[in-house]
């Protein structure tokens, strides 16, 4: 279940702030185990590090396939033959739902493609969502830690093993929030390079990432961009970063740098997407030379991207007259996608644009999926966003829809997310029927 919002956070936080301490003695904040955004406290310290250990051997029974699974690179859609996000862009392509139940649970999906042909969706899950215990043998609380949902139906219908437990391994037994991220590896993506498998995810705000050679074995977490939402009187933040005023969300922490993260590595160059500010929110992007293990992310020259509708517009509108607000709340949750023939030399994003919450509402309510693209070949360069966002479904939306997942399988594209806020089916882009 996705608690993306906010607002009931804040308004705790609010409540809490006579007791807030003093400027220059930032304390760690009680988690909650909440969703999206988690950390709606006093910024946590530097991550605990730990003695680096040796990864278990996958298993058949740890990972459901082959000791040695061989991940591909992503692959193209075939233009011309089968439509492309470009050609939805030109209105020559729509989505239609191909399956209406894929398995997966709601809130997020990160989909690869196996060369045996199976496909692997990473996603966070906990004892109370699937059963999930850690690698310690301890339930997992929510909203949980990675697993890998398998499918072996290229990819029609996932199923988790049936004892799950949290894909990457504990340091030590038991347990560690702080060092093992085991309650909350969140919204996570993967993107596989042709040489290893990158993987980002939220933990308390923050963005963390990680590298594996197989896609099961994964290296110790690295803090991006020191990601966290915090106060003025911690740190300043640049304009982007800012959270300003929203008609019906509390106001309390200034600055945000995190939240559901992307992730895309081209040109040697690995790129994080993140939220930036809210209400308006933008979307961030820092990135690092991908051979440069460790080294700290900097903003990217057209840092943001994007930003989001600069208003909350009419209080009172809902559906079609709602949707050019969509994203005035947050921005977040980036699917990146290369196309590289012809005039289509670009890159696609799908994200997740949060209006906020209506009146009376205890948390943000209003979901929408929005597509952007770059205008050159270049991921750092100057975007736009698509006319007619958001796409799928008008506002209010729900908990799923601005989670997508995009797969290629031979030659198509498919999308898998929530349409109605229970299940998540797997869509399909087809060619609009006026250009048949």
């Amino acid at each position: 279940m996705r608690l993306h919002a906010l607002g009931w956070l804040l308004a705790l936080a609010a409540m809490l702030a006579a007791c807030r301490p003093a400027p220059g003695k930032p304390t760690l904040p009680t988690s909650v185990g909440q969703p999206s955004l988690a950390a709606r406290g006093t910024p946590l310290p530097p991550l605990a590090r730990a003695t680096p250990v040796v990864f278990p051997t996958p298993t058949r029974e740890r990972a459901g396939s082959t000791s040695t699974p061989l991940l591909v690179s992503e692959p193209m859609p075939a233009s011309g033959a089968f439509p492309t996000l470009a050609d939805f862009w030109d209105g020559r392509a729509r989505f239609v739902v191909d399956v209406d139940d894929a398995g997966l649970p709601m809130g997020e999906s990160a989909s690869v493609v196996l060369s045996n042909g199976e496909v692997w969706s990473y996603v966070h899950a906990s004892q109370r969502s699937a059963g999930v215990l850690d690698s310690c043998g301890a339930a997992v609380d929510f909203p949980g830690c990675v697993v890998i949902y398998r499918s072996t139906d290229r990819g029609l219908s996932f199923a988790l093993p049936a004892a799950p437990i949290c894909l990457i391994p504990c340091r030590q037994c038991p347990c560690e929030a702080d060092v093992d991220h085991m309650a909350q590896q969140q919204y996570p993506r993967v993107f596989y390079d042709g040489q290893r498998a990158w993987m980002v995810y939220e933990y308390l705000g923050r963005v963390m990432l990680r590298t594996s050679p197989d896609g099961l074995r994964w290296s110790e977490p690295e803090h991006v961009a020191d990601s966290v939402v915090w106060h003025l009187w911690y740190r300043d933040c640049p304009a982007e970063e800012r959270i300003g005023e929203h008609p019906f969300a509390p106001f309390n922490y200034e600055c945000l740098r995190g939240g559901p993260p992307g992730i895309i590595v081209a040109d040697g160059v690995v790129y994080v997407f993140m939220a930036q500010g809210q209400n308006p929110g933008a979307m961030g992007c820092f990135k690092r030379p991908a051979d440069e293990d460790g080294a700290a992310f900097a903003p990217c020259a057209h840092n943001p991207l994007f930003v989001g509708a600069a208003d909350y517009g009419p209080l009172q509108a809902t559906e079609a007259a709602a949707n050019p607000f969509f994203d005035f709340r947050t921005i977040s949750s980036a699917e990146l996608q290369r196309l590289t023939e012809g005039d289509s030399h670009r890159y696609y994003m799908l994200y997740e644009g949060v209006r906020g919450p209506a009146a009376g509402d205890p948390g943000d309510t209003q979901f929408g999926l929005g597509l952007a693209r770059s205008l050159t070949g270049a991921v750092d360069g100057a975007w736009e966003k698509y006319p007619g966002n958001p796409i799928l479904v008008d506002l209010p939306g729900n908990i799923g829809v601005g989670h997508a997942d995009l797969v290629v399988l031979d030659g198509r594209t498919y999308l898998y997310t929530s349409l109605d806020g229970v299940t998540r089916s797997r869509l399909m882009l087809i060619w609009d029927a006026a250009r048949e």
